[in-house]
């Protein structure tokens, strides 16, 4: 349903230093950038805008597409090692429905940050 999404960040240089290393594991980068803020997604599309905020923003809760629960794994590591915290490590998430594999953890403005993988395990 959604092209892409935007918001305001309270720092733009930490939101971009996060956000592209606890998303490399799902193949996304930084594909526009210029004095309007940084565009990252895959394959030469931005589908999240960040751009510098006057004010702190409220939080939200953002999921990522994972192709399989290895990237699931694999984001949850580098989003802690990129200064996230915990809201919840990989796993199965049955009440959702039977195959959902996500990880969760708290961005650098209060962001509830998802990677999630649908499939059932390969």
């Amino acid at each position: 349903m959604f092209d892409h999404i935007g918001f305001g960040v309270s720092s733009l240089a930490d939101s971009k230093a996060f956000f592209l290393k606890a998303l490399r594991p799902l193949g996304v980068g930084v594909v526009m950038e210029g004095p309007y803020g940084v565009g990252i997604g895959k394959k030469g599309k931005p589908s999240l805008w960040l751009h510098e905020a006057v004010t702190r923003p409220a939080p939200l809760h953002i999921a990522f597409v994972a192709d399989n629960r290895a990237e699931v794994d694999a984001f949850y590591k580098a989003a802690l090692a990129a200064g996230g915290k915990d809201n919840g490590p990989p796993g199965l998430r049955p009440h959702y429905h039977t195959n959902y594999y996500g990880a969760f953890v708290i961005g650098p403005d209060g962001h509830n940050v998802e990677a999630v993988c649908h499939k059932p395990e390969a």
